[in-house]
């Protein structure tokens, strides 16, 4: 059955949105077979410019950053404060069935870009809109990244890290990845209900929320004051010292993860080759643990040293204990199950390089996802989009030369 139609195909989705999280729902939409139109102002997304931020070469005939996040979509460029720009802008949203957007709500509302006022024209229109704080409370205009919004208000940089440390240097786009895929289920459900009854919604994922999500399960624990709860904490007091990386003789870090510890410190102790633990009661049962924490830290600390890595994982091999090798990038790049799975692919890029790059994580079963691109130049679209819309070659050379819409411009 491998070769079904993709399941939006037929569907239209304008973007306007920049950076990565709204890019980034809208990439996965048109991995889903929707046809996406990137709207971008003449300037371009600020993404086509982050090169020295990550190490890459600049310019879009190696761009693996935009084409991460806007693989498969038609890119167009227009001056939308114009009023040529506005009116091809709104003769894309009047036939589309998603708009998907960034910009700040006073923003919007002053270009009536607003869901009120698109809903009053096109009622069946899913709105999809990213928020840095939310649309209801007193800082809901603040503008939002994730390294702000998510990382650092939203609970991570501030307690996710070894009470003898310092917050953790973000990863840029790691939020964002995850608010594009949320807008993504969202959108899909408005869009499903506006198919039954005709009437659109608006969607909106905000990076705080987000967040709060995302650390669920510990911000509720915190609630009851229980100090293994209280983060940032030393990872020599963690409720579950079987749940906490720990480095091996050859300086390599391994996560082991045994959140039944009851179950799992009698087969463990065996690992590291203390079955004389097994029946002491300072660290078994985890209830007696809580008062020796450091104590069998220092244990565990000291039994794991004795193992190189690759000791160590052939024993929990053996003994069928969960557990992962904390890797580095570059041995992600060449991890076997990320290839034998298909998250990673390789893109041609326009100067002759080929780069691996990540796909989107949803897969299926009998629907073909399209190949991996390279992301367009900015206004490669431009000239085939509007002539669709109905502009002659002379209305749309005018607007070109007016600075209205700009074709296809190589950059760097």
């Amino acid at each position: 059955m491998a070769g079904l139609r993709r399941p939006l195909e037929g569907v239209k989705v304008v973007e306007l949105a920049t950076f990565i999280a709204g890019p980034c729902c809208a990439r996965y939409l048109a991995d889903l077979g929707a046809e996406v139109i990137k709207v971008e102002s003449p300037k371009g997304d600020p993404l086509r410019f982050t090169a020295v931020n990550e190490g890459r070469p600049f310019g879009d005939a190696e761009d693996t950053s935009f084409t991460v996040e806007n693989t498969g979509k038609k890119c167009v460029t227009l001056d939308t404060k114009s009023e040529a720009g506005r009116g091809a802008l709104e003769k894309l949203i009047a036939e589309a069935d998603i708009f998907i957007t960034n910009i700040r709500p006073n923003g919007l509302k002053r270009s009536n870009l607003d869901y009120e006022t698109l809903h009053a024209k096109y009622p069946k229109l899913v709105f999809g809109y990213v928020s840095g704080y939310g649309e209801k409370g007193p800082d809901k205009d603040l503008p939002g990244f994730d390294f702000t919004a998510y990382f650092a208000r939203g609970g991570i940089m501030g307690t996710m890290y070894d009470v003898d440390s310092m917050p953790m240097s973000p990863i840029a786009g790691f939020g964002d990845h995850q608010v594009g895929m949320y807008l993504a289920s969202g959108i899909l459900a408005a869009l499903y209900r506006a198919r039954e009854t005709g009437e659109g919604d608006q969607v909106t994922v905000s990076l705080f929320h987000t967040a709060l999500w995302d650390i669920a399960l510990f911000l509720q624990a915190n609630q009851y004051g229980d100090s293994s709860t209280q983060f940032p904490i030393s990872r020599k007091l963690t409720a579950n010292p079987l749940n906490v990386a720990h480095k091996c003789g050859d300086g390599k870090w391994i996560q082991i993860a045994m959140p039944r510890y009851d179950f799992h410190y009698p087969l463990f102790m065996k690992v590291i080759e203390r079955e004389d633990l097994i029946d002491d009661e300072r660290f078994y049962p985890q209830k007696n643990l809580q008062s020796h924490l450091e104590e069998f830290y220092k244990i565990l600390d000291a039994e794991i040293g004795k193992y190189t890595l690759e000791e160590m994982c052939k024993r929990m091999d053996e003994a069928d204990l969960p557990y992962a090798v904390c890797q580095t990038w570059d041995q992600i790049l060449n991890d076997p199950q990320a290839w034998g799975s298909d998250a990673l692919t390789k893109v041609k890029f326009p100067n002759g390089n080929e780069r691996t790059m990540v796909r989107t994580p949803v897969i299926f079963t009998d629907t073909d996802l399209p190949e991996y691109e390279r992301g367009g130049f900015l206004g490669e679209d431009t000239e085939s989009v509007l002539a669709r819309l109905g502009y002659s070659k002379e209305q749309i050379q005018a607007m070109i030369e007016a600075g209205e819409a700009t074709g296809c411009k190589r950059i760097g």
